[in-house]
């Protein structure tokens, strides 16, 4: 091809250069997981901020305890889930593999065992809910365990999407570092 305003290479329109500029699959898939899991760490910040907002309403005896209940003790380790979460952000503008690896671990520590034992914590009052409609727990004059289970399966979906979008971006950079390599 000839530089810009110059002549042509004989033979070509100079249309037969587009094969060449496709960007490789992967790291379209990088750029495109990347964003995913933004928005899913995006979303965790939200219900984490949910959550200690209502630890602090809690024990700073803002409002009274009947409007807001104090948490479950689930709430506490699970406010350790922002770290694999500030571990994912970090891992992203040099694709490193070693934080997205460590936030992939600590996700499964920090977010989603907290998250399987506030389910099994909360259980009881749920099903003393469901079988006899007593709640001793309220939040704004919802039943506490009601909203908490909500948070609960948001959560787990939040992860579990985020674990999912992580392992994949993780494939994503291995073929990438296994074609550096070949070369």
């Amino acid at each position: 091809m000839a530089s810009r305003g110059g002549p042509r290479a004989t033979g070509t329109d100079g249309s037969d250069f587009q094969h060449r500029e496709r960007v490789a699959s992967h790291y379209q898939m990088s750029v495109t997981l990347k964003s995913e899991i933004k928005k899913l760490i995006y979303t965790h910040v939200g219900i984490w901020l949910l959550l200690m907002a209502q630890m602090c309403v809690g024990h700073l005896k803002l409002l009274p305890h009947d409007q807001v209940a104090m948490p479950y003790q689930w709430e506490y380790p699970y406010l350790l889930s922002i770290l694999p979460s500030l571990l994912g952000l970090l891992s992203f503008p040099r694709n490193n593999i070693s934080y997205l690896v460590l936030s992939m671990i600590s996700t499964g520590l920090f977010s989603v065992a907290p998250l399987i034992y506030g389910a099994m914590e909360m259980f009881p009052m749920a099903q003393q809910l469901y079988r006899h409609g007593k709640a001793y727990r309220f939040i704004f004059g919802f039943s506490a365990v009601s909203i908490m289970y909500l948070v609960v399966v948001v959560a787990a979906q939040v992860h579990g999407w985020q674990l999912y979008y992580s392992k994949k971006l993780l494939d994503s950079w291995f073929t990438s570092t296994q074609e550096k390599k070949k070369k």
